[in-house]
């Protein structure tokens, strides 16, 4: 009994200055400090949590919420990497001590004036072991000194330099972490080096400034050879979130005590150790007839990936270029040639090093447009129907490489920041499909107007409830938790977000993404399928709610309804039951629309025992048309600026309820309803033959048109939605 009291004293005495800290966190930074302070005591070490003070962990909190209000790069970081990346008082097991207010004060001056967490970052890598005096030194105690230590000594090996730039990066607001391994992959040894977020993250040796920018370094072509299925040979990134992985330092083989995220991905593929891929170029038949030429590795699209020069004469047959792909990707070849641009047929890369002899007379002339929009993406060259879908393609490559990084951290982060909405998601993969040809199904938790944690529990609950044939399974949090949380304006932008991303980074196919939810989240479903019907392939509906939501827009979405028929709350069942019926009529009237399915569970309330599921393969049948020949635009009370191939014009004031039905016979175009002057048009040789007139009826009155393809048409709308496969070529306004 005496042992058992004494190990409640121990506890007792343990949980005190973590209460006091919760508390403290609470009173001066309301609720945002309490979870903050909850983060880090749930995933601080145990020896912390018996041992730090909560003076100690109040100052880190209070000057690291202070950094964020102070520095303009820090206010822009998502929540989720401020609590991971900024907020931890430490990188791994060093002694903790508070150094947070010493390098805010060093710090602030060498920052001052910094126009981004990158520039910021690299003028504290440049000066600031300077001022301390500190470099690296075989001769340091030890490897896991703490900040202090190092400063004492002016001593540290790469892993005490890194807990030094980590730490004055976290004290200015700049998301950084640890980075290492434990062995490279030719047995040299480890090392330990830097990653700040700027967008994305983004590597840096300590002490090993380089003007050049970041992500450079003496260590990238031994970390190109990183395997992240060998545990010795991978690269890890320090986290304080607990998610099972731990980073396995050297110094303390056997410790578990920090956690890990496995980043060898992103060096392994990024470097010269990747696949390869040998070009030859030769006029073919007998000998040796290799040309010398110019040529560039290109994405199919034609975008110049990387430069090169082919050998000839004397040059040994295996001197060549190789060039580094990734397996799976489709790329071209092209060379200049007589003064000619020429290129191959597209070709997937393979695994390993491969040789690909390209003969002179198979290679064909690049487009025009094509060479134009390489050469200057800002040029306005004509282009053919046969040629829009690459003209298209090329653009919206040129347009996402500013923003790649920034997508690749919202995917890395599983958080999309909008405004002051953000939007997190969990996520499970299910078979295989080429790059491209993924599937995307957006799953919505239930709850609604109730607490944090039960919502939270939902959440979770919903990325397991389905198991789908292909693709990306994402369960997104809702960013509130009100009743209506599925309805609100923001949901619109942050799932078009998300949508991009994955298209974008993850080779989802905009074409085939879908959309369903349970409960509240069938409510969503029946407020989002018809105000986004342009952007989804299918969706279901499972026992929510409707509200005030149309049908009318789901002219052009397979839409399913799941209901208990004793799920009589709110009168769901006898309202899905009402909708089926409504969506019978509507496609009797118009049989080419309105596709549907429904079914009422007898017997069953709101749980449908998983019999919902069928939804899935049902689904999973459809694709998106994003250029239907009809379609029937009703605002909702959330309203959009562009639905299909119709955008209401600049400044126009949009409203709910507004309706207009557009179509496409022949060689004319009807729009009736409430159509406003200005009114865009967005045209397609998939709509209708851009090479000829036509005819556009609008308001009553008749005109015949001549449509142009244009560049300048295809990079507005890429600019406003990224989604190539909708992208309009020419446009029509309304008179």
């Amino acid at each position: 009994m005496k042992a058992l009291l004494a190990l409640v004293a121990i506890a007792t005495a343990a949980a005190q200055p973590v209460d006091e800290f919760i508390d403290h966190a609470r009173e001066a930074h309301g609720a945002f400090g309490e979870k903050a302070a909850r983060f880090l005591v749930e995933n601080m070490p145990r020896q912390d949590r018996e041992s730090l003070s909560a003076a100690f962990l109040n100052e880190n909190l209070d000057l690291a919420i202070q950094a964020r209000e102070t520095f303009p790069w820090a206010q822009a970081v998502p929540e989720p990497i401020f609590l991971n990346d900024v907020l931890p008082y430490a990188v791994f097991d060093e002694p903790r001590d508070p150094w947070r207010a010493d390098f805010l004060e060093k710090c602030t001056p060498i920052v001052k004036g910094a126009g981004s967490a990158t520039e910021a970052a690299q003028r504290l890598n440049r000066d600031l072991f300077k001022l301390l005096e500190t470099h690296y030194n075989t001769d340091r105690e030890r490897t896991n000194q703490s900040p202090k230590e190092s400063i004492e000594q002016g001593k540290a090996t790469c892993t005490g330099l890194s807990i030094i730039l980590v730490d004055a990066c976290r004290a200015v607001g700049i998301p950084a972490r640890a980075v290492g391994t434990p062995m490279w992959s030719n047995g040299r040894g480890n090392h330990t080096w830097v990653e700040i977020w700027d967008g994305g993250w983004h590597f840096t040796g300590a002490d090993e400034f380089d003007q050049a920018g970041l992500d450079r370094g003496w260590f990238t072509g031994d970390a190109a050879k990183a395997r992240a299925d060998v545990p010795e040979h991978a690269i890890y990134a320090t986290s304080w979130k607990r998610d099972g992985l731990h980073f396995p330092m050297i110094w303390s083989p056997k410790s578990e005590s920090v956690a890990a995220v496995n980043v060898t991905e992103r060096y392994a593929q990024s470097e010269a150790d990747r696949p390869v891929l040998g070009v030859r170029l030769s006029k073919g038949g007998e000998g040796d007839t290799r040309v010398a030429a110019k040529g560039a590795l290109t994405s199919v699209a034609g975008r110049i990936l990387e430069p090169f020069e082919t050998k000839a004469g004397s040059a040994d047959l295996n001197d060549m270029p190789r060039l580094a792909v990734t397996p799976g990707n489709a790329y071209r070849l092209r060379f200049e040639i007589g003064g000619a641009i020429l290129e191959t047929e597209p070709f997937t890369a393979g695994d390993g090093e491969t040789t690909r002899d390209v003969i002179v007379s198979k290679l064909k002339a690049v487009p025009e447009a094509v060479q134009a929009l390489t050469e200057n993406p800002d040029s306005d060259p004509t282009f053919t129907a046969e040629e829009s879908d690459r003209v298209v393609r090329l653009i919206a490559e040129q347009l996402l490489e500013p923003t790649k990084a920034e997508r690749a951290a919202e995917l890395e982060n599983k958080a999309i920041t909008l405004g002051d909405k953000t939007l997190l998601w969990k996520e499970r993969t299910f078979g295989e499909a080429e790059r491209g040809q993924r599937s995307l199904w957006i799953s919505m938790h239930g709850g609604g107007g109730t607490t944090k944690e039960v919502n939270d529990q939902q959440w979770s609950n919903q990325v397991n409830l389905y198991d789908i044939p292909e693709g990306i399974c994402v369960a997104p949090r809702a960013p509130t938790d009100s009743w209506n949380m599925w309805h609100q304006e923001h949901i619109d932008p942050l799932f078009s977000r998300l949508i991009e991303d994955m298209v974008a980074l993850r080779g989802v196919d905009p074409d085939k993404v879908y959309l369903t939810g349970y409960s509240a989240g069938g409510d969503g479903v029946w407020q989002v399928a018809p105000r986004m019907a342009d952007r989804f392939a299918a969706a279901a509906m499972m026992a929510g709610h409707p509200n005030e939501a149309s049908l009318l827009g789901l002219r052009n979405l397979p839409f399913a309804i799941f209901m208990g028929g004793e799920d009589s709350a709110y009168d769901r069942n006898k309202i899905a039951a009402e909708r089926l019926k409504k969506l019978d009529e509507l496609h009797a009237a118009d049989p080419q629309g309105y596709t549907h399915m429904g079914r009422i569970y007898e017997g069953l309330g709101h749980w449908m025992n998983r019999k919902d599921a069928e939804g899935i393969p049902w689904m999973a049948g459809f694709t998106r048309d994003p250029w239907p020949k009809k379609i029937v635009w009703f605002q909702d009370d959330v309203t959009h600026r562009r639905f299909y191939w119709l955008q209401l014009p600049e400044g126009y004031e949009t409203k709910a309820g507004q309706e207009i039905v557009a179509t496409v016979e022949g060689r004319t175009i009807t729009l009736t309803g409430d159509v406003p002057a200005g009114t865009r048009i967005l045209l397609h040789d998939r709509l209708i033959d851009l090479d000829q007139p036509l005819e556009l009826i609008a308001g009553g009155a008749s005109s015949t048109v001549k449509p142009v393809r244009s560049v300048a048409v295809i990079h507005r709308a890429l600019a406003e939605r990224w989604d190539p496969a909708s992208c309009p070529t020419a446009e029509l306004r309304v008179k």
